[in-house]
């Protein structure tokens, strides 16, 4: 449904796309992720014809970002980083704007903002001035009116940054219904969490090039399988608890001294974790916590850019 080749993008001296290739499949959620900078936001813009691009080429629906920006325009949906709504109307009254913006009926605009409200749970206060809503509710009508034509692809750019985990969690159900219903979406988030929890498959950008790409699964195997962690209760333990740890799993432990944290990568997760309960008891050494768990997103996140998580 989407399709980026080569894109290129500069201003002035500062190079914002170099080389980026992108492919979302129809009916998913993509993930596209980067620190800050590294052009995630500019990528939507050429997407969505709001930018041109310097060089390559970009499809979207089937058609050329170039050739064909109207045609492109009629079949997506874009939700920025700031929500477009008035907040002096009511829930309604901006739909019903948007529809005729559209060049939607008077009728059928009130009809699809009906639709609307009752598909984002926003009936109940669709009378209600939007400034009286929640963050979480100002999205979800953001969403709303990015829908107004049903468009087949949604840009979907950075849409929880802001919002309490409540909202958060309101934002991810209703783009979790869209993607059950068929619309592709490309979201860019500064949330991995966001991104595990959402996207099917992801695309990390960094220094405007795509340097991984691969479903959450999938990105997370490049640092190995499960994990083993131990946290201790005194950190003048470290030391002695990675030689212990580096017996067990053959490996040199990651150590977080601020945690108080060791962690080394593990092939039989379930004897190993064995063989570290008894060898910490042996070498007397006080543990608060022992676990296995899988590497996370913003594990992945860090080792591919060598940068902090987005935030």
């Amino acid at each position: 449904m989407i399709t980026a080749e080569g894109l290129r993008k500069r201003f002035g001296t500062n190079t914002a796309l170099d080389g980026v290739d992108l492919t979302v499949a129809a009916g998913t959620v993509h993930g596209l992720l980067g620190p800050n900078g590294a052009g995630k936001t500019t990528t939507v813009r050429i997407l969505t014809t709001l930018l041109r691009l310097d060089a390559g080429r970009a499809s979207v629906a089937g058609f050329d970002v170039v050739a064909a920006p109207g045609e492109v325009r009629a079949h997506i949906g874009l939700v920025g980083q700031h929500p477009a709504v008035d907040e002096a109307l009511s829930a309604r009254q901006n739909l019903e704007l948007f529809g005729r913006l559209y060049h939607l009926s008077t009728t059928r605009a009130r009809t699809r903002a009906t639709e609307l409200l009752a598909q984002f749970d926003l009936a109940d206060v669709g009378k209600k001035a939007v400034k009286q809503f929640s963050g979480g509710m100002r999205r979800r009508l953001d969403l709303a009116a990015s829908l107004i034509l049903r468009p087949r692809v949604l840009f979907l750019d950075e849409p929880t940054t802001g919002l309490d985990p409540r909202g958060r969690n309101e934002v991810w159900e209703a783009v979790r219904a869209l993607a059950r219903e068929g619309t592709t979406v490309l979201l860019t988030t500064q949330y991995l969490d966001e991104a595990d929890q959402l996207a099917s498959a992801i695309s990390v950008v960094d220094h405007g090039r795509v340097i991984a790409s691969g479903s959450p699964a999938e990105l997370k195997s490049q640092l190995g399988g499960d994990r083993l962690d131990v946290v201790l209760h005194d950190i003048a333990d470290l030391p002695r608890a990675a030689e212990v740890l580096a017996k067990v799993s053959g490996t040199e432990p990651e150590t977080d001294a601020d945690n108080r944290r060791l962690s080394a990568p593990v092939t039989d997760p379930l004897t190993a974790l064995g063989e570290a309960v008894h060898a910490l008891r042996d070498a007397d050494l006080a543990v608060e916590d022992i676990g296995l768990r899988r590497p996370t997103l913003d594990e992945v996140f860090l080792h591919l850019t060598g940068q902090g998580v987005p935030a």
